[in-house]
């Protein structure tokens, strides 16, 4: 471990200073290599979904797990999405002249090595090494195993395209060790590794959060809730729950549990019901919510699990602020949405949640680098600091104070 992470150092010391034209280059070449490499990718992500089936994973965890040629090319266009963003190392973020006449100059630089720990999701692995080729960072990746296969297969092409670029290959490396010990040991690297971005399962994030000797970007749980108000259009609030929970469940950005209004909760949820039915849609819900529609009884637990597939809770809320009550009980900071039409209720929602992003009359299913016109992401941070929401390009670097004097000393 330490002879790996030793290399991932050196080499940071060349990524990080590398001309944007290079970068882009290579860049390129790694979107086009993984197009040209579909039928090898598929095929060792064959020997992933077989193991995933043979433990019975959820239909979701399969579907988060799937590589086919539109995903293929679909890794391969954030690929190039990155390569034509803006350059995000070398950017003059602030600058004045101090009262001795010495030129500051707050300038955007590389983090160095960051240690990625991810789960299921192949284009993870491609999307994670971009971002911090781009941004002149080396990574190391440490995926789920039941990706193991393709997360390779997809590092091998990368760090070929590195190879022919004559850059060093542990710029893009998968963790060697990919065991609960190989992480343990990794989090505690703090001379050779920078930051540590853990994305995945609530027991894996506070693991890591509680032994990590280096610096720790969580990208949380999704458990994420929509509130219907009782002056919400409820033909509109209809069409954005069903996209909210149905159109991706497995994402950490889906609707887990819905609060409505007791004033307009019996007309909504009769007209919501026949629309969750067609994705046969598992409904729990507080008692005054079974009067109206059929589900089974929701247990205070239900409402602290990021269920990634077709579950939904259903809760009636007094008010408005017991909404924010319920979101600031059971939420946990990562996307939350009112459906309203009231111009105060939706500014009182905005202002007093506390989440990464809040919503009012749409869809948390936006919650995405590419959906906010960032391009891809590493993913959703629910920290404060350093980063906040979908992590891009920019989140993925610090800054330095370059100061220029004339022989000037300090009296």
């Amino acid at each position: 471990m330490r002879e790996f992470l030793e290399k991932a150092k050196k080499s940071s010391h060349i990524i990080s200073t590398l001309q944007t034209s290079i970068k882009n280059h290579a860049l390129l070449q790694m979107a086009d290599a993984l197009v040209q490499n579909t039928n090898f990718l598929i095929d060792e992500n064959k020997k992933d979904l077989e193991v995933a089936k043979s433990l019975n994973l959820s239909s979701a965890m399969i579907d988060r797990l799937l590589l086919n040629e539109k995903r293929v090319e679909e890794m391969a266009n954030a690929i190039r999405q990155i390569a034509g963003q803006t350059e995000p190392v070398g950017r003059v973020l602030d600058g004045w002249l101090t009262k001795d006449n010495l030129h500051i100059q707050k300038v955007s630089i590389p983090i160095g090595v960051i240690g990625i720990i991810y789960e299921s999701r192949p284009n993870v692995t491609s999307d994670t090494a971009a971002l911090c080729f781009k941004s002149g960072n080396v990574c190391v990746l440490k995926g789920g195993k039941e990706a193991e296969n393709s997360n390779k297969a997809i590092a091998s092409i990368l760090q070929e395209v590195l190879i022919a670029n004559s850059l060093p290959k542990e710029a893009i490396s998968l963790l060697p060790d990919s065991s609960r010990e190989g992480v343990a040991k990794l989090i505690v690297e703090d001379k050779f590794v920078d930051l540590i971005v853990p994305r995945g399962g609530e027991a894996l994030i506070k693991f890591i959060s509680k032994n990590s000797t280096i610096p720790v970007v969580k990208h949380d749980k999704g458990v994420c809730h929509t509130y219907v108000d009782k002056s919400a259009d409820l033909k509109k609030a209809i069409k954005i729950v069903i996209n909210a929970k149905c159109q991706r469940p497995s994402a950490c950005n889906s609707l887990e549990t819905l609060l409505v209004h007791e004033d307009i909760y019996k007309k909504f949820l009769k007209d919501l019901e026949p629309e969750l039915k067609v994705y046969n849609v598992q409904i729990k819900a507080c008692e005054r919510a079974r009067e109206v529609i059929n589900a089974e009884q929701i247990y205070k637990q239900d409402f602290d699990v990021e269920y990634l597939d077709q579950i939904l809770n259903i809760k009636i809320v007094n008010s408005l602020d017991e909404a924010i009550e319920h979101i600031v009980k059971h939420g946990s900071g990562h996307s939350e949405a009112i459906l309203s039409e009231d111009y105060s209720a939706v500014n009182k929602f905005l202002d007093k949640v506390d989440a990464a992003c809040v919503y009012a009359n749409a869809s948390t299913r936006f919650t995405d680098g590419g959906e906010f016109g960032l391009g891809a992401e590493v993913g959703i941070s629910t920290n404060k600091l350093h980063s906040r929401g979908p992590m891009g390009i920019n989140d993925l670097t610090t800054f330095k104070y370059k100061i220029y004097g004339e022989g000037q000393t300090r009296k």
